[in-house]
């Protein structure tokens, strides 16, 4: 799903997290996106995301819109047959093994009977980490830290992930610095998602710039009153960045 895209263009991804408004303002919020030029809409947040939420959610935007839909997993039980797929994620700098490898296990069978596609996915969280950092019991990485996030990304790439997420937590004021993102690029080649930060079309380019390949917003799409206007806006600016690295 999201490979075949990467061909083409970078990947913007819309977070729409079932916890933070009604399924109902989650489909209008989806459509807007989509308007705006978004790819894929992920569902899902750090806390307050039961079954039943997720499922209601997915079930709202499904009615609006044929984009894409990717769960975004709080815990083993963020499953639902409405979604296209699922990130199937380890957060590697946990100091937890059920945030490393234990929830995905409790799901797997589940999962790979489910249909959906299975994206596996290596997650990173920084400084300061926010939210994820603190329920996620996280050793964060520092901003400048090059060599530990080179070594966490390389252990993605090697243990055979499929991508590897870059997150410097929701509602973070700056992204990951685009330093950082090009010391990650430097060492892998599967593609790098970048969560956190990304407020403008401008922080967009520079990341895209960078080496990132896919951007999520959730935050700025939450607090945009004209969310068609802001996704555009972003998209445009990852088009930009993607262009300039790949004539450097």
């Amino acid at each position: 799903m999201i490979s075949r895209r990467l061909n083409e263009s970078p990947v913007h991804v819309t977070l729409i997290d079932p916890d933070k408004q009604p399924p109902g303002r989650a489909a209008e919020m989806a459509v807007q996106a989509e308007d705006g030029g978004t790819h894929i809409l992920l569902i899902g947040g750090t806390t307050g995301v039961d079954a039943q939420k997720l499922g209601a959610t997915l079930c709202a935007v499904k009615e609006v819109s044929d984009l894409p839909m990717v769960i975004f997993p709080a815990s083993s039980t963020s499953i639902s047959c409405h979604a296209d797929a699922i990130f199937f994620m380890s957060l590697l700098n946990s100091r937890d093994v059920r945030y490393v490898v234990r929830e995905a296990a409790r799901a797997s069978l589940e999962l790979s009977r489910s249909g959906m596609e299975i994206i596996p996915v290596g997650y990173l969280v920084f400084e300061p980490g926010m939210l994820v950092g603190r329920i996620g019991d996280v050793d964060l990485i520092a901003r400048d830290d090059i060599r530990t996030a080179q070594e966490y990304a390389k252990a993605t790439e090697l243990f055979g992930m499929g991508f590897c997420y870059l997150e410097g937590g929701s509602g973070v004021s700056e992204p990951i610095p685009s330093g950082m993102i090009s010391a990650v690029r430097e060492v892998i080649d599967i593609p790098i998602i970048l969560g956190g930060g990304i407020s403008d079309a401008a922080k967009a380019e520079e990341a895209v710039r960078a080496g990132a390949d896919i951007i999520v917003t959730g935050t700025m799409v939450e607090r945009e009153t004209d969310i068609e206007g802001a996704v555009r806006d972003t998209v445009s600016g990852m088009v930009r960045g993607w262009k300039d690295r790949r004539t450097n």
